[in-house]
């Protein structure tokens, strides 16, 4: 149910947040483990809008089913690399346990595939999908209609 229609969100809003998104997409981070991480969070928020989004933006990226569909349970599967699982281990952290903070481990994981700015940089994805996320609960923009842009 639509609380708030896109035309009606302030200009300023769309524009602030796409000017993050900017920041992360000219990361180095890759766009697979940057889908990834935003499909998670999205699924730990349960956020019905962003799940639709993101999973049709991997899967338009190639992304094979078994990955997104398996990603809800991605700890009990071997599918995802090393550096993924890394990710992943950080955005269930904070998006589950966000008060706690990372432990020692989970950090010294991260720096064993990224470096300190790519770590940066995960952690901005991971709080800009929450910022997505918070707001399509409160807009209530309906999920399923979102289409991927063609190049």
């Amino acid at each position: 149910m639509e609380r708030i229609g896109y035309e009606q969100v302030p200009n300023e809003i769309f524009e602030c947040m796409m000017k993050v998104e900017d920041c992360i997409n000219e990361s180095s981070l890759e766009f697979q483990l940057l889908g990834l991480i935003r499909l998670r969070t999205a699924q730990l928020n349960a956020c019905a809008y962003c799940v639709d989004m993101h999973y049709k933006e991997l899967k338009h990226a190639g992304e094979s089913e078994l990955r997104l569909s398996s990603l809800c349970v991605w700890m009990e599967t071997d599918y995802y690399s090393k550096k993924e699982v890394a990710a992943l281990t950080l955005t269930d952290q904070l998006n589950q346990n966000w008060n706690e903070g990372i432990s020692d481990l989970i950090f010294n994981m991260l720096l064993e595939h990224f470096n300190k700015e790519e770590i940066s940089h995960l952690a901005l994805v991971i709080a800009q999908i929450r910022s997505w996320n918070v707001l399509m609960k409160v807009f209530g923009f309906t999920p399923g209609n979102y289409q991927v842009k063609q190049a």
